[in-house]
């Protein structure tokens, strides 16, 4: 069982991306508990209810950046 609050696992999903805080779809789609695909898909549905910088696609680069500092995370736990 993991002695991490909820406020601490949510913190630990977000990742610093040209310089903002941001979390990955997957891990917003599973903190309210709907498929990454559905949440994706409400959000192209509702486009005018978020921010023009509420999401944006990653670039190679950084998506390879990003997979290095979570499995960087994953191997230290802490």
């Amino acid at each position: 069982m993991s002695s991490l609050t909820a406020e601490e696992k949510i913190e630990k999903k977000i990742f610093l991306v040209r310089g903002k805080k941001v979390m990955l779809d997957k891990d917003l789609a599973e903190l309210y508990g709907v498929p990454t695909y559905r949440l994706n898909e409400q959000v192209k549905r509702n486009l005018d209810r978020f921010p023009e910088d509420f999401m944006f696609q990653l670039t190679q680069e950084e998506a390879i950046s990003l997979r290095l500092q979570i499995a960087t995370l994953k191997r230290g736990q802490h």
